[in-house]
């Protein structure tokens, strides 16, 4: 059996197959297991995101997270590694601007740091330490090319890709082992049940999701 650590970009996956779905309360563990051959052990789950900020739109947008975190958390084998968000209003070309008036906009826009440094930095002190015989990357992030490569080339580490987006980087496609893809059916067959308890109780998966 292949020893195998899985690393997942959460935004990326949410981003990618999950937002707007009703597949939202998956189990990664599940997951995993439907996406990897049998022939493959996974020992480790590694889950990359970052702590959201009420949205004028959701403002139960913290609190859904803080369930879902939640659910992760009862999954044995699964770590969860956080990086941060960084708001300032930034001046922007509008999409359509009109024919007199302004053409640039004052917004307040959010940007995701660290998830993919972290992911990128975990690959390769496992890929060193050679703790696991493939890694399975969950990301269409062509940011992780060098980091897939080195580990590849320089550690003879294995390392397989799923693109939570319809197409691949084509970059990373070409430097990885073996590709995944997910389907629809892969992400309903791997959904938390709706009621999970843990050390602090009983809890629900969040209303709309």
């Amino acid at each position: 059996m292949l020893r195998t650590n899985v690393y997942i970009d959460g935004f990326n996956l949410y981003y990618g197959c999950l937002k707007d779905t009703p597949y939202r309360w998956l189990d990664l563990s599940k997951f995993a297991a439907f996406l990897l051959p049998k022939s493959h052990t996974v020992q480790h789950i590694k889950y990359y995101t970052a702590r959201v900020l009420p949205l004028p739109h959701d403002l139960q947008a913290r609190t859904k997270q803080d369930f879902y975190l939640r659910a992760l958390g009862t999954i044995p084998n699964l770590s969860v590694t956080f990086g941060h968000f960084l708001s300032n209003p930034k001046m922007m070309p509008l999409l359509k601007p009109p024919a007199t008036g302004p053409k640039l906009a004052l917004v307040m826009r959010t940007d995701e740091k660290g998830s993919d440094v972290n992911l990128a930095s975990h690959l390769l002190l496992d890929a060193f330490r050679k703790n696991c015989d493939v890694a399975f990357v969950i990301s269409n992030d062509s940011d992780l090319l060098e980091p897939v490569r080195i580990a590849r080339r320089e550690f003879g580490l294995k390392v397989g890709l799923a693109s939570p987006f319809k197409t691949t980087a084509r970059v990373l496609a070409d430097e990885v082992d073996f590709e995944r893809r997910i389907w629809k059916r892969t992400l309903e067959r791997s959904q938390f049940p709706d009621i999970l308890a843990d050390k602090v109780g009983s809890f629900h998966k969040p209303a709309g999701w």
